[in-house]
Protein backbone atom coordinates (compact mmCIF):
# COMPACT_ATOMS: atom_id res chain seq x y z
CA UNK A 1 0.00 0.00 0.00
CA UNK A 2 1.32 3.40 -0.93
CA UNK A 3 -0.23 6.67 0.08
CA UNK A 4 -0.12 9.01 -2.91
CA UNK A 5 0.45 12.76 -2.92
CA UNK A 6 -3.33 13.30 -3.04
CA UNK A 7 -3.74 11.90 0.49
CA UNK A 8 -0.57 13.52 1.83
CA UNK A 9 -1.45 16.95 0.44
CA UNK A 10 -5.03 16.74 1.73
CA UNK A 11 -3.87 15.92 5.27
CA UNK A 12 -1.17 18.62 5.16
CA UNK A 13 -3.61 21.25 3.90
CA UNK A 14 -6.16 20.30 6.56
CA UNK A 15 -3.54 20.66 9.30
CA UNK A 16 -2.61 24.10 7.92
CA UNK A 17 -6.29 25.09 7.84
CA UNK A 18 -6.95 23.82 11.36
CA UNK A 19 -3.90 25.66 12.73
CA UNK A 20 -5.35 28.94 11.47
CA UNK A 21 -9.05 28.24 11.99
CA UNK A 22 -9.36 30.73 14.87
CA UNK A 23 -8.57 33.64 12.52
CA UNK A 24 -11.58 33.13 10.24
CA UNK A 25 -11.69 31.62 6.75
CA UNK A 26 -8.31 30.70 5.26
CA UNK A 27 -7.58 31.39 1.60
CA UNK A 28 -6.36 28.45 -0.46
CA UNK A 29 -3.74 30.74 -2.01
CA UNK A 30 -2.21 31.18 1.46
CA UNK A 31 -2.15 27.42 2.09
CA UNK A 32 -0.68 26.91 -1.38
CA UNK A 33 2.11 29.37 -0.67
CA UNK A 34 2.92 28.05 2.82
CA UNK A 35 2.82 24.35 1.89
CA UNK A 36 4.17 24.61 -1.67
CA UNK A 37 1.13 22.85 -3.14
CA UNK A 38 -0.34 23.91 -6.48
CA UNK A 39 -3.39 26.14 -6.03
CA UNK A 40 -5.37 24.32 -8.74
CA UNK A 41 -4.60 20.97 -7.06
CA UNK A 42 -5.76 22.36 -3.70
CA UNK A 43 -8.97 23.59 -5.33
CA UNK A 44 -9.69 20.04 -6.55
CA UNK A 45 -8.93 18.53 -3.14
CA UNK A 46 -11.00 21.10 -1.24
CA UNK A 47 -13.94 20.54 -3.59
CA UNK A 48 -13.95 16.90 -2.49
CA UNK A 49 -13.40 17.81 1.18
CA UNK A 50 -16.34 20.25 0.97
CA UNK A 51 -18.62 17.60 -0.55
CA UNK A 52 -17.79 15.36 2.42
CA UNK A 53 -18.55 18.29 4.76
CA UNK A 54 -15.04 18.34 6.23
CA UNK A 55 -14.64 22.00 5.21
CA UNK A 56 -16.96 24.92 4.54
CA UNK A 57 -16.34 27.68 2.04
CA UNK A 58 -17.00 31.39 2.42
CA UNK A 59 -17.18 33.52 -0.72
CA UNK A 60 -16.21 37.10 -1.27
CA UNK A 61 -13.55 39.39 0.19
CA UNK A 62 -12.04 37.84 3.29
CA UNK A 63 -13.45 34.48 2.23
CA UNK A 64 -11.79 31.11 2.15
CA UNK A 65 -12.23 27.79 3.90
CA UNK A 66 -12.90 26.80 7.48
CA UNK A 67 -13.38 23.42 9.14
CA UNK A 68 -16.80 21.84 8.63
CA UNK A 69 -16.58 20.03 11.97
CA UNK A 70 -14.44 20.36 15.07
CA UNK A 71 -10.85 19.19 14.56
CA UNK A 72 -11.34 16.47 17.18
CA UNK A 73 -14.23 15.06 15.11
CA UNK A 74 -12.20 14.70 11.88
CA UNK A 75 -9.92 11.68 11.51
CA UNK A 76 -7.08 11.18 9.06
CA UNK A 77 -9.13 8.32 7.56
CA UNK A 78 -12.02 10.78 6.93
CA UNK A 79 -9.68 13.08 5.01
CA UNK A 80 -8.07 10.34 2.95
CA UNK A 81 -11.38 8.70 2.06
CA UNK A 82 -12.87 12.11 1.15
CA UNK A 83 -10.24 12.71 -1.54
CA UNK A 84 -10.83 9.24 -3.03
CA UNK A 85 -7.56 7.83 -1.82
CA UNK A 86 -7.86 4.02 -1.79
CA UNK A 87 -6.71 2.37 1.42
CA UNK A 88 -6.18 -1.11 0.06
CA UNK A 89 -3.13 -3.37 0.19
CA UNK A 90 -4.73 -6.29 -1.67
CA UNK A 91 -3.72 -6.95 -5.23
CA UNK A 92 -7.34 -7.27 -6.32
CA UNK A 93 -8.72 -4.10 -4.82
CA UNK A 94 -10.90 -6.13 -2.43
CA UNK A 95 -12.71 -7.98 -5.24
CA UNK A 96 -11.29 -11.34 -4.11
CA UNK A 97 -10.20 -12.31 -7.63
CA UNK A 98 -6.43 -11.97 -7.08
CA UNK A 99 -5.62 -15.00 -9.22
CA UNK A 100 -7.78 -13.91 -12.16
CA UNK A 101 -11.46 -13.59 -12.94
CA UNK A 102 -12.44 -17.20 -12.15
CA UNK A 103 -9.44 -18.34 -10.08
CA UNK A 104 -10.45 -16.76 -6.76
CA UNK A 105 -8.26 -15.36 -4.01
CA UNK A 106 -4.50 -15.58 -3.78
CA UNK A 107 -2.84 -17.28 -0.79
CA UNK A 108 -2.00 -13.94 0.86
CA UNK A 109 -5.37 -12.24 0.35
CA UNK A 110 -6.39 -12.56 4.02
CA UNK A 111 -3.04 -11.09 5.10
CA UNK A 112 -3.49 -7.96 2.96
CA UNK A 113 -7.17 -7.65 3.85
CA UNK A 114 -6.25 -7.67 7.57
CA UNK A 115 -3.57 -5.06 6.90
CA UNK A 116 -6.29 -2.90 5.28
CA UNK A 117 -8.40 -3.22 8.43
CA UNK A 118 -5.47 -2.29 10.69
CA UNK A 119 -4.52 0.70 8.50
CA UNK A 120 -8.08 2.04 8.54
CA UNK A 121 -8.33 1.53 12.31
CA UNK A 122 -5.01 3.33 12.79
CA UNK A 123 -5.86 6.27 10.52
CA UNK A 124 -9.31 6.48 12.09
CA UNK A 125 -7.75 6.73 15.57
CA UNK A 126 -5.73 9.86 14.71
CA UNK A 127 -7.68 13.09 14.80
CA UNK A 128 -6.90 16.36 13.11
CA UNK A 129 -6.76 17.91 16.62
CA UNK A 130 -3.91 15.56 17.56
CA UNK A 131 -1.95 16.48 14.43
CA UNK A 132 -2.50 20.20 15.11
CA UNK A 133 -1.44 19.79 18.75
CA UNK A 134 1.70 17.94 17.58
CA UNK A 135 2.59 20.85 15.27
CA UNK A 136 2.04 23.40 18.05
CA UNK A 137 4.20 21.31 20.39
CA UNK A 138 6.97 21.36 17.76
CA UNK A 139 6.81 25.17 17.81
CA UNK A 140 5.19 25.83 14.45
CA UNK A 141 4.56 29.55 14.26
CA UNK A 142 1.12 30.72 13.25
CA UNK A 143 1.27 34.24 11.90
CA UNK A 144 -1.65 36.48 12.66
CA UNK A 145 -3.84 37.19 9.66
CA UNK A 146 -3.59 40.80 8.52
CA UNK A 147 -6.65 42.86 9.30
CA UNK A 148 -8.49 43.52 6.06
CA UNK A 149 -10.19 46.90 5.91
CA UNK A 150 -12.58 48.12 3.29
CA UNK A 151 -11.46 51.70 3.83
CA UNK A 152 -7.82 52.46 4.42
CA UNK A 153 -6.85 54.54 7.43
CA UNK A 154 -4.08 56.07 5.31
CA UNK A 155 -5.03 58.70 2.72
CA UNK A 156 -4.25 57.85 -0.87
CA UNK A 157 -1.38 60.05 -2.04
CA UNK A 158 -1.48 60.66 -5.76
CA UNK A 159 1.70 61.85 -7.45
CA UNK A 160 1.63 65.46 -8.57
CA UNK A 161 1.98 65.90 -12.30
CA UNK A 162 4.18 68.88 -13.08
CA UNK A 163 3.49 70.59 -16.39
CA UNK A 164 6.03 73.41 -15.94
CA UNK A 165 9.26 73.40 -17.94
CA UNK A 166 12.07 71.55 -16.18
CA UNK A 167 14.98 73.71 -17.36
CA UNK A 168 15.87 77.22 -18.51
CA UNK A 169 16.09 75.97 -22.09
CA UNK A 170 12.62 74.37 -21.91
CA UNK A 171 11.30 77.64 -20.45
CA UNK A 172 12.79 79.60 -23.34
CA UNK A 173 11.31 77.15 -25.85
CA UNK A 174 7.87 77.50 -24.20
CA UNK A 175 7.92 81.29 -24.72
CA UNK A 176 9.28 81.12 -28.27
CA UNK A 177 6.23 79.28 -29.55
Amino acid sequence: MRLTTKGRFAVTAMIDLALRSNNGPVALAAISQRQQISLSYLEQLFGKLRRHELVESTRGPGGGYSLGRKAEEISVADIIVAVDEPIDATGCGGKENCMGEDAGRCMTHELWASLNTKMIEFLDSITLRKLVDDQIAKGVSIEEAPVKRAISSQPVVKPIKITAPNSVFALGNAFSK
